[in-house]
């Protein structure tokens, strides 16, 4: 199908009985921080508060009556679910959504609210994927993809064809996020034909980015796991129109950390008051480093703000992490003379900037470990000169800013030497956060060797992470590895990391 194919078929969708024409708003207080022009595509004021009702409606309108007789099942981590709830409900239709076990709670019941049935299958989009298709051989339902239709890929263009029509002057840049590639597909191809003046810029969560692995490689790349951080994109692999679309169409790819996510929710918060999901903030935390890298000024730059669905208890986490992803503290191991007036002294060397957090325990009469967060001004400088102060004053200083076993577990653990631990090794593990799955994981790391160290902590993500210390003597330490290997959680050995050595070895 030709791209300028998807102009007429954008033209022509039938989204408006459920979508809404959102606003294109001005972010005052972004812009000014940046530099430039920001301008916000409000996807989340739609009725299911993202994007996703365009392209699910656009679809289902245009089903045959046996296809709409079958029923319609879809597979989706939350917002495509709701947008197809939201049009079978409308066009009077039976749905079954199959979703992860891991979709955010809020997602599940806002689906129950419009009538569909829902069923929990599988840690990830793609094992609920699975399960759907196992409902369509068994019961016929007409099978709604979330991305990779060219009706769904035309309804979500229709945010393009708005926002051209709501800012015809310059723009630099258009930043969109990235999942499995319906809505970049949609939009890219209309600005493409209409403004190819516009740089069209995927932006993906950094442990999702399939849209950037695929244009490294020149095709389509099944990602081996993917992070949930950021459901609403946590996608393996791209679909094959929306990757054709895509490759012609798309300038470039910015991939954002989960840190850098939480940051651009604070900041779409600050413009709109509105709380952005994950990957709602996407495009903004994409459209921060490409300012940051290519230093440009005073342009126009558009970012869809996309969804708006997020769990409650998932924001703590989120503003947490928010002034980590903004460079606004750091976090730092710092040994100082162990006697009175010591930390007074330190202080001093700080001077105005504040202490976010300070743990200590006494183990060394001659010197104290010090985790330390200090807040700083913006930037990468900020920190480079706290640290570089402190050693000027013959401080020794580990930056930990980075360090995500740092951040996720040491700062709530210091003082947890253990001199008569022999032989400990450390490793962080992450399993799917749902009911029961702390108990699972227990029992499944057995009794075979003594565990010293544990630590766990549930903030509100899709996946948990545990920190776990076990005493294996020199002679079974392969046997450890492959049994962790056969276990079958993702883990990460800490045995060397410097934060285990400061504090808790």
């Amino acid at each position: 199908m030709p791209i300028e194919s998807y102009v007429k078929r954008i033209l022509a969708a039938r989204v408006y009985d459920v979508a809404v024409e959102t606003p294109l708003d001005p972010a005052p207080f972004l812009s000014q921080k940046l530099g430039n022009q920001v301008l916000l595509k409000r996807e989340d004021l739609q009725p299911v508060f993202s994007f996703k009702c365009r392209g699910a409606y656009n679809k289902l309108v245009g089903l045959s009556a046996e296809e709409r007789n079958r029923g319609v099942v879809a597979a989706s981590a939350g917002n495509h679910a709701q947008g197809v709830a939201l049009a079978a409900d409308r066009l009077g239709l039976n749905a079954v959504i199959v979703m992860p076990t891991t979709t955010p709670e809020i997602k599940v019941r806002a689906v129950q609210a419009r009538g569909a049935k829902v069923i929990l299958s599988g840690d990830s989009f793609d094992e609920a994927f699975e399960k759907s298709q196992e409902l369509v051989k068994k019961h016929g339902y007409t099978y709604i993809h979330p991305y990779d239709d060219p009706d769904v890929i035309a309804g979500q263009g229709t945010i393009g064809m708005e926002l051209l029509r709501q800012h015809s002057g310059p723009c630099h840049a258009l930043f969109v996020p990235v999942g499995g590639g319906g809505l970049i597909a949609g939009v890219a191809a209309y600005v493409r034909y209409l403004r190819p003046d516009i740089r069209i810029i995927g932006v993906e969560a950094e442990d999702s980015a399939c849209l950037a692995a695929a244009m490294a490689k020149g095709r389509r790349v099944r990602l081996k796991e993917v992070g949930l951080f950021a459901d609403g994109v946590a996608v393996r692999q791209m679909g094959r129109e929306t990757w054709r679309v895509a490759r012609t169409c798309v300038d470039e790819v910015i991939t954002a950390t989960a840190d850098e996510m939480c940051a651009a929710i604070k900041d779409v918060f600050d413009d709109t008051r509105s709380v952005s999901e994950p990957a709602g903030a996407l495009a903004v935390a994409g459209l921060k480093k490409y300012v940051e890298r290519t230093g440009i000024t005073g342009c126009n730059l558009i970012a869809i703000a996309s969804g708006a669905n997020v769990n409650f208890d998932r924001l703590r986490h989120i503003a947490e992490r928010a002034e980590l992803g903004e460079r606004r503290e750091a976090i730092l191991g710092v040994t100082i003379p162990e006697k009175p007036g010591a930390f007074r002294t330190f202080c001093r060397v700080l001077g105005r900037r504040s202490i976010t957090e300070f743990n200590y325990r006494f183990d060394d009469p001659a010197a104290a470990q010090v985790f330390v967060g200090v807040q700083l001004p913006a930037g990468e400088s900020g920190r480079e000169n706290l640290v570089n102060d402190l050693r000027k004053k013959e401080y020794a200083v580990v930056d930990m800013t980075d360090n995500e076993m740092a951040k996720l577990h040491v700062r709530y653990m210091v003082g947890g030497h253990a001199p008569g631990a022999e032989h400990e090794l450390l490793y962080r593990f992450e399993f799917p956060e749902r009911p029961g799955a702390l108990l699972q994981f227990l029992l499944g790391l057995g009794q075979n060797w003594n565990i010293s160290l544990f630590h766990y902590r549930n903030h509100g993500a899709a996946f948990g992470r545990v920190l776990v210390g076990m005493q294996v003597p020199p002679g079974e330490r392969s046997r450890v590895r492959k049994y962790l290997d056969e276990l079958g959680y993702p883990y990460t050995d800490e045995s060397s990391n410097e934060a285990y050595r400061l504090f808790l070895g």
